[in-house]
């Protein structure tokens, strides 16, 4: 085999080896009468990825090579780590090579890469190479019963809102919209996961068909280079799936290259557990009103917890250096401290002024963590208090100012 390329083309077929080094470790040459194919396929054999260049897209494209006129159709593979650092600097490649030649010599059992540059310089690669059947992805895309197509920008645009170290996402369609976010295993600690989801209306894709409501859930590394390829060509991504546990394809079409990815997605069983953090169920804390200032009056433990009281798993810390109360342990201590008439507070403690649940809450957090261990009289003298009342103004109901 014996091929050709100029200008454009070479940076187009480098960004191809690009995309294709997400997705494993091999690269498979598979030249056709219909034009040279490129593949290659993970590890775990999750995700499979083609590139097809035409005839029309090289300046000289023959299969049996005019050197070696007895030779044999090979399909070869090789390793990518040997390919991938010739097509490595893209923008310098596009300003000083003029012509790239790529030869398939089958009695030495390497491939000669030769690019002519700038000023009569010649560079020349031999990479050897495994002969090896071409991978083929079994996957019917018209039997697809959802089928979305888009500008390669509005995905790339979606997508870019991920880290790059997000691992998995999560597709969910419905008649009425799409929407992409973020794949977190129930296993891992949710509290440090940020989650980032993203909707679209179906007015947005330039086609939209959903047979079937869906939610699948794919690996995002692999996708990551089609989509890159795909906008640096303005062209457009087609994406095919069904069911959560069958594959899904993105792809596109020019009429000299066409591209496609095939993911494998997550089942049903595992995807139950996924991506919308589960509302855990949070300990009732007790509903207060008419307190005295600082500290809490009379709880109502009704299990109603007001929108304005912080929540019992949160850490709240003071502005002015008070110390930082864990508040499972302030309620714990305040339905500790007895009293016939309030199970919140004693009754030395008690104003004739009036708060609100939320201000009384907030001054019991800040300022009363250890007002089970210590009497009325040093209570005042050991903790800093931020929100007080003059002698003055002390029988006006009014809400302390923090």
């Amino acid at each position: 085999m014996n091929c050709v390329l100029e200008g454009n083309c070479i940076k187009a077929f480098g960004k191809a080896i690009h995309a294709l080094s997400r997705i494993g470790d091999e690269l498979w040459l598979d030249p056709m009468a219909k034009g040279l194919a490129l593949r290659s396929v993970n590890s775990a054999h999750s995700a499979y990825a083609c590139f097809r260049f035409s005839p029309l897209f090289f300046q000289q494209y023959n299969i049996i090579s005019a050197s070696e006129p007895g030779s044999e159709i090979v399909k070869c593979k090789l390793l990518m780590k040997s390919v991938l650092p010739l097509f490595r600097g893209l923008s310098s490649i596009e300003r000083n090579v003029e012509r790239c030649q790529i030869s398939i010599i089958t009695s030495t059992d390497r491939v000669k890469i030769q690019f002519f540059c700038r000023h009569g310089i010649t560079k020349t690669y031999n990479v050897c190479f495994q002969e090896s059947e071409a991978l083929q992805a079994v996957f019917a895309s018209h039997l697809c019963p959802n089928v979305l197509k888009a500008p390669a920008r509005l995905l790339g645009d979606m997508v870019m809102h991920f880290p790059v170290s997000q691992d998995e996402i999560t597709l969910s369609t419905t008649p009425l919209r799409v929407s992409l976010r973020n794949y977190t295993d129930a296993r891992n600690d949710r509290t440090k996961v940020m989650y980032t989801e993203m909707s679209l209306h179906p007015d947005e894709f330039d086609y939209f068909l959903v047979g079937v409501e869906s939610e699948i859930t794919f690996c995002l590394k692999e996708l990551r280079g089609l989509l890159s390829f795909a906008e640096s060509h303005c062209l457009p991504v087609s994406v095919h799936f069904g069911a959560a546990g069958k594959p899904v394809c993105f792809s596109v079409e020019d009429l000299v290259l066409g591209a496609m990815v095939v993911l494998a997605t997550l089942p049903d069983s595992e995807c139950g557990s996924q991506s919308q953090p589960a509302e855990t169920q949070e300990p009732s804390a007790p509903r207060c009103a008419d307190a005295a200032a600082p500290p809490v009056d009379s709880c109502k433990e009704d299990g109603i917890k007001s929108p304005d009281i912080p929540d019992v798993n949160e850490m709240v810390a003071s502005s002015q250096g008070s110390p930082i109360t864990d508040p499972p342990a302030l309620m714990q201590l305040l339905q500790e401290t007895p009293n016939p008439n309030s199970p919140c507070v004693p009754d030395k403690a008690r104003g004739s002024t009036t708060t609100t649940p939320a201000s009384s809450m907030i001054c019991s957090l800040l300022f009363r963590a250890l007002s089970s261990d210590l009497d009325g009289d040093g209570c005042e003298d050991c903790l800093p208090v931020l929100a007080c009342y003059s002698d003055n103004e002390e029988d006006l109901p009014r809400s302390p100012t923090i």
